[in-house]
């Protein structure tokens, strides 16, 4: 005959089954508290290595407007050494066709030569003042 199971016997054994399972689910749950702290750190790691990205670029930027800054206040200054020679030379060219047309009388061949010979040179400088602050501005 079987034995009977009695109050005892059938609480020992769910004794038993639950103390059995909770090992499990604690061994599970230990692997899984272990996983997710390892994930957490990496999120960390990576939210450390965003945050010095960005310091970085930062940083960058603030160099390249600096050296920016610098480069446009030499093209200014040198704008305006260029400008004051220019204006220089305009004064010049108004001078000479001054004096020019009045002892060319009816020559006005000259005077046209002359003027045109001064206009180019101021022309040529000009241009090139301006082709350098392209190639300044270009990358």
């Amino acid at each position: 005959m079987a034995k009977r199971a009695t109050k005892k016997t059938t609480k020992r054994a769910t004794r038993a089954a639950t103390t059995t399972r909770r090992r499990a689910s604690s061994a599970a749950s230990r692997e899984k508290r272990a996983a997710y702290g390892e994930i957490a750190q990496g999120v960390k790691h990576l939210e450390k290595a965003i945050g010095e990205i960005q310091k970085g670029l930062r940083k960058a930027e603030q160099r390249i407007e600096a050296d920016a800054r610098a480069r446009v206040r030499a093209l200014r200054r040198d704008a305006r050494a260029e400008l004051v020679v220019l204006r220089a030379r305009q004064r010049e060219a108004g001078r000479t066709l001054r004096s020019v047309s009045a002892a060319a009388g009816d020559s006005w061949q000259e005077v046209k030569r002359s003027a045109d010979a001064i206009l180019a040179d101021a022309r040529r400088t000009a241009v090139s003042v301006v082709n350098r602050m392209r190639r300044a501005l270009t990358p």
